[in-house]
């Protein structure tokens, strides 16, 4: 009977551990390279989108986007909704059982950036943010998650300077002009666009008394013209009403009710900011209505790039910019195919 023990035999003259094994070495070092965890394998990528309104054209069009990318490299995308905090962090959970290396989220509220970069840590998530950026407990955003979105003052000064040149097209007295404002201050991209189309209107020359706000609870047409209604009943002395918000369903929903008060459309000049279904679907009536025009910002890009970004991130280990923003494009009845094709919309 042959015995075993842990004793190598004795090495022959001139003999090396190398020369003695010469395959375990390779195999062995090729074994560590594949346990490394710096990088992911580029076809076992698995990457969530969430997003706040997925009924919105906006988002549909981020999350397709994100999927077309993934078919492209051969990374699976999982689409989600998160319309509030629970929904958010069992969406999380989700990705986390589907074995998800991280995801796209534009949040239901900013706040909560905290509480879901706690859950993403917990289950080693990469976190990128788009449209809107998160928040730390002092308002500052967190710098430490990558973001992109549009520069929303900027953005609304686009806003202010469309209507205030409708405005002088049509010949108006910016004196005899009322300007409703449709706001959710709670929600800083939003005062930061409602913001920037009040400063705007103020430099060229609008009166400051004559804006009227109508604070909205929720971002969608609904929400909006419960808000603008009471605003436009209680101020019968206007003829002229020119409409901006933080989106185009806002500037809608404040153009309906403006309809229902009796104003027409050489009455109104609503201006939202996007460039999505909501707009295309006003452009394409067969009679022009007061929604003038909207800042047209490419949600397909957002939602490529944002997925780009972290698809990079989690193969290659390159973190992307900590905030990048873009501006957008002034669409109208006139232009908005033709704008629409130009970003790919």
């Amino acid at each position: 009977m042959t015995r075993y023990n842990n004793k190598c035999p004795p090495r022959a003259k001139g003999e090396t551990s190398m020369s003695r094994f010469p395959i375990l070495a390779p195999l062995t070092f090729g074994v560590c390279l594949a346990l490394s965890p710096l990088t992911q394998a580029q076809d076992d990528v698995k990457l969530g989108f969430i997003v706040k309104k997925p009924e919105q054209a906006w988002f549909i069009n981020e999350q397709d986007a994100a999927t077309r990318l993934g078919e492209e490299k051969g990374f699976e995308v999982v689409r989600l909704a998160g319309e509030d905090g629970q929904e958010v962090l069992s969406a999380i959970d989700n990705l986390n059982s589907q074995g998800a290396q991280g995801f796209v989220i534009c949040p239901p509220d900013v706040r909560l950036g905290p509480a879901i970069m706690n859950r993403a840590e917990q289950y080693g998530m990469k976190v990128v943010t788009v449209d809107d950026r998160f928040v730390k407990a002092d308002g500052e955003p967190m710098e430490s998650v990558p973001h992109l979105g549009m520069s929303g003052y900027k953005i609304g000064q686009q806003v202010g300077n469309a209507i205030a040149d409708e405005m002088e097209a049509r010949g108006w007295d910016p004196e005899e002009v009322a300007a409703l404002r449709i706001t959710n201050y709670e929600l800083p991209t939003a005062k930061e666009r409602t913001d920037g189309a009040t400063k705007a209107l103020l430099e060229r020359g609008f009166q400051e008394d004559n804006i009227l706000d109508a604070p909205q609870q929720n971002t969608d047409t609904s929400s909006a013209f419960s808000a603008a209604s009471p605003v436009f009943s209680k101020n019968g002395d206007y003829e002229h009403w020119v409409i901006y918000a933080l989106n185009e369903e806002s500037v809608l929903g404040g153009v309906r009710a403006s309809e229902q008060y009796g104003l027409t459309a050489e009455d109104v000049i609503g201006v939202g900011i996007n460039g999505s279904g909501a707009a295309f679907a006003e452009f394409s009536r067969e009679k022009p209505t007061g929604f003038h025009g909207t800042v047209a910002v490419s949600s397909t890009m957002h939602g490529r790039q944002t997925a780009e970004n972290l698809y990079t991130w989690v193969t290659e280990g390159e973190k992307p910019k900590a905030n990048t923003e873009t501006t957008g494009t002034l669409m109208t009845r006139d232009n908005w195919e033709a704008v629409r094709d130009e970003l790919g919309l």
